[in-house]
């Protein structure tokens, strides 16, 4: 008789996880905060040790990952199609290159740039508000979610108008790369999806050298760091990086961060009551539901965590997720919804360390503005059906989030 496998303890594949994951998160938390995946990879769940691994300056680069369970899956998933192998986006690079690719992507995304952008963020909102209040009823995130943050980004790219649709279609199956993958259909199509969206950077930057103008795009055309400009291969990392980041993480923010208020009816009156909680609230929101919920790192050499040593090579997942709910630094209400709470800003849902979101502040803006202006303008928002997420690991939000809009 053969005995049954027991499920791991972490299982991203298991029904509904993807629709809510933090009952296997709290268990982790509960019984392995520092876990060994049965695939080869390790995962921490406790927020001290994710907020540790985040600061303590390990790589994120897969050339060094050891070999072994995990590397053997991932090239027998994805044989010669992994996206980018030579992965040249700053979010991928060690010290010096990601010193000198964040140095000059930087310069777009200080206090003072960001600020400056207040106006016409405004404007997007109020006119998409405007739109969705003479349907009655939409889906926030085709209406609102969506549609900021990807105008924003492509605003400060400079670069032509793109097809929306499309680039939301690719993009979305791109990122799937950021979380296991067992699937080998989903792998042909992030393979196609990357090698299209690769593509589409290229004409995009070829347009912008031929229509130079004041923007982020022709900055990153131009820029050199003690006479070092980035290759043409860096310049197309780059821009994909801030394409996609740019708008996927800020969509399930917005999107994630209206449905939490919606289910907590109390908290959204407070804030519909006092807008001056908005900024607050953009914190709690991020907090109670990470847009990204994990962050890798790779040791380089064996580093011991709760007894547990963990060996050179590993690849490590941090539970951003699970950090941000875990009772031990944030108290009992930890799975709770509280706009008041004194301490929330120090959530870790944008990362930590050397890779700190270079974008969090212009998140930061287009929620509070999306939050404050769609709480103020619709007093009878609520659900009006269904909510349908994406389906991903990482990168999850809501896909389709219902709303009448009164």
């Amino acid at each position: 008789m053969t005995q049954a496998v027991p499920s791991p303890l972490f299982d991203p594949f298991a029904p509904g996880f993807t629709d809510d994951p933090y009952p296997q998160y709290a268990a982790l938390r509960a019984e392995a905060p520092v876990y060994q995946h049965p695939l080869g990879f390790w995962l921490l769940t406790r927020y001290d040790d994710v907020s540790w691994l985040l600061r303590a300056g390990l790589s994120v680069e897969d050339r060094n990952v050891a070999d072994g369970p995990f590397l053997q899956l991932r090239d027998q998933m994805y044989g010669d199609q992994i996206p980018r192998p030579d992965k040249l986006s700053m979010l991928d690079r060690d010290p010096p290159d990601h010193t000198r690719l964040r140095r000059l992507v930087s310069k777009a995304f200080t206090p003072r740039a960001i600020e400056a952008l207040r106006p016409r963020i405004t404007g997007l909102v109020d006119g998409m508000l405007d739109a969705a209040e003479g349907q009655g009823r939409v889906d926030l995130v085709d209406a609102l979610a969506f549609p900021l943050p990807f105008a924003v980004i492509a605003e400060m790219l400079g670069t032509p108008p793109p097809d929306h649709d499309r680039i939301r279609q690719l993009t979305g199956t791109v990122v799937r790369s950021l979380e296991p993958v067992a699937d080998p259909g989903l792998v042909a199509a992030i393979a196609a999806a990357d090698t299209e969206l690769t593509a589409i950077a290229a004409d995009m930057i070829a347009w912008k050298r031929a229509h130079p103008a004041d923007d982020l795009l022709t900055a990153l055309i131009t820029a050199e760091d003690d006479g070092d400009a980035l290759s043409d291969d860096e310049l197309i990392a780059q821009t994909l990086l801030l394409y996609i980041a740019g708008h996927e993480t800020t969509v399930n923010l917005i999107a994630g961060g209206t449905l939490a208020l919606l289910r907590n009816p109390g908290q959204l009156a407070l804030l519909r009551d006092d807008p001056t909680l908005a900024a607050a609230a953009v914190e709690e929101l991020l907090r109670y539901d990470s847009p990204v919920q994990a962050s890798r790192r790779i040791t380089l050499e064996p580093v011991t965590i709760r007894g547990t040593v963990i060996p050179a090579g590993a690849f490590v997942m941090a539970s951003l997720a699970s950090a941000n709910r875990d009772e031990l630094f944030w108290g009992a209400d930890a799975a709770e919804v509280r706009l008041s709470r004194d301490n929330a800003r120090h959530h870790v849902s944008f990362g930590a360390g050397p890779h700190h979101c270079l974008g969090a502040s212009l998140a930061r803006l287009e929620a509070a503005m999306a939050f404050a202006r769609l709480v103020a303008r619709f007093p009878g928002l609520a659900l009006d059906g269904d909510v349908v997420w994406n389906g991903r690991i990482n990168l999850r939000g809501p896909a389709h989030l219902p709303v009448s809009v009164s």
